[in-house]
């Protein structure tokens, strides 16, 4: 260690790189820089002395999400935030984490970044320390340039985003010339996915929402993210085309972790198609939403489903309410039902989409209503009679069914 200059890392405070190399000689350990949101921003040069947790982060070029969720469990990352002095770390074996002295490096009173040092074997002294609080002073101007820097990169990213999911950006050869300018790769194929919440999504609900997503990596990856309001919409990447059914798998298992772990603060999440054309992003957005809105209405029947493909015929209710609303439905065999409903406070419309619904078994039907087999024949007669409904025609019933269900969608019944 030098010790004849008063702050050996000035000199290297306008390239991160070459302090991080700096730092690593005057200490002698492995260091690594990250940014405020843990993405790798320099390291120092392989050494003997390094662990799994290191070699991860240099590899993803972020630190792995299993490690940072494991950090703020143990309360690392919130005393980081709070202590002006570099703080001493225990390892953490389940996530490859050896011993660690940290630092947040602060810009004003803004943590614009951290600075990891591997504590091996022989232990920091105070004059190392000291000298460890001098190189995070000397590394505040650049980082917070690097991330103003990386701030511009993260908006104009999300900008470009947010013209593909609202089809302000459709032309393919475009699309793919502005992705190049602003450094994006974009993958062979796509699919969008919108998680819904109670709440507005802020920063830290996006952070623990996004740790979660962490199983998904072995799967599909993400490539652009935007929040609008209550929702956080990922654009994920399949790593292979054969990987989808792993993907529908974990996002299934994600819903069920997120409802847990938020419980009533996530409302549930949707993947629209999966494409390879960047102009059809929007339809894939469109689909996602799509599913969360049927999944609204219909909870019991649809809650669990995860992708737009697993839809079925909910996917056609929008159509068909559609069509409802523009030719009305006065005259027709269901308005005949729900006129006499109401003059007579009677439930022949809600008895026959239970009956529909149950396969016109009569029994189920029955049971499902709560009222004795010979009320159901009874019931069925009059809704024949005053329908004028021949409930042994099946496109009778098909027809009937995807009305009962299209006004459900449309908001008709208070669900």
């Amino acid at each position: 260690m030098r010790e004849d200059q008063d702050d050996p890392f000035e000199p290297y405070s306008d390239n991160l790189e070459l302090l991080a190399e700096k730092i690593s000689d005057v200490l002698g350990r492995p260091v690594t820089i990250e940014d405020a949101s843990h993405r790798l921003v320099a390291y120092s040069s392989h050494v003997p002395e390094t662990d799994a947790a290191r070699l991860a982060t240099i590899v993803g070029r972020r630190v792995p999400d299993q490690i940072i969720g494991s950090l703020w469990r143990d309360g690392v990352i919130p005393r980081l935030l709070e202590s002006e002095t570099p703080i001493r770390i225990a390892p953490i074996q389940e996530v490859g984490l050896n011993g660690r002295v940290a630092t947040a490096i602060r810009s004003g009173s803004r943590v614009v970044g951290f600075i990891w040092v591997l504590e091996t074997e022989k232990p920091f002294s105070e004059r190392e320390m000291a000298l460890f609080a001098q190189a995070a002073q000397a590394a505040r101007t650049k980082m917070a340039q690097w991330q103003l820097q990386r701030h511009k990169e993260e908006e104009a990213h999300r900008d470009f985003f947010w013209q593909l999911l609202t089809g302000h950006l459709s032309h393919e050869s475009l699309i793919r010339d502005k992705a190049h300018r602003i450094g994006i790769t974009l993958p062979p194929q796509f699919h969008v996915v919108v998680l819904q919440f109670a709440t507005e999504v802020k920063e830290a609900l996006q952070r623990q929402t996004l740790e979660k997503c962490a199983p998904l990596s072995a799967y599909s990856r993400i490539v652009l993210r935007a929040i609008d309001k209550n929702q956080l919409i990922l654009l994920f990447a399949p790593l292979a085309p054969d990987t989808m059914d792993g993907v529908a798998n974990q996002l299934g298992l994600l819903q069920r972790n997120l409802l847990s772990f938020f419980s009533a603060q996530f409302l549930g999440l949707a993947s629209g198609g999966t494409f390879s054309e960047y102009g059809r992003l929007e339809d894939s957005y469109r689909e996602a939403l799509l599913l969360l809105q049927v999944k609204r209405r219909f909870p019991e029947e649809t809650g669990d489903l995860v992708m737009y493909g697993d839809l079925g015929y909910y996917r056609y209710l929008p159509r068909i309410w559609e069509e409802l609303q523009k030719h009305g439905r006065a005259g027709g065999q269901l308005a005949r039902l729900q006129a006499y409903d109401q003059e007579h406070h009677s439930e022949l419309a809600h008895t026959l989409e239970v009956f529909l619904t149950h396969d016109s078994n009569a029994k189920i039907a029955a049971d499902a209503l709560h009222i004795h087999a010979n009320t159901l024949n009874y019931r069925l007669k009059r809704i024949a009679e005053i329908g004028r409904i021949d409930l042994s025609s099946m496109e009778q019933k098909v027809t009937l069914y995807l009305e009962l269900k299209a006004e459900r969608f449309g908001g008709s019944r208070d669900l």
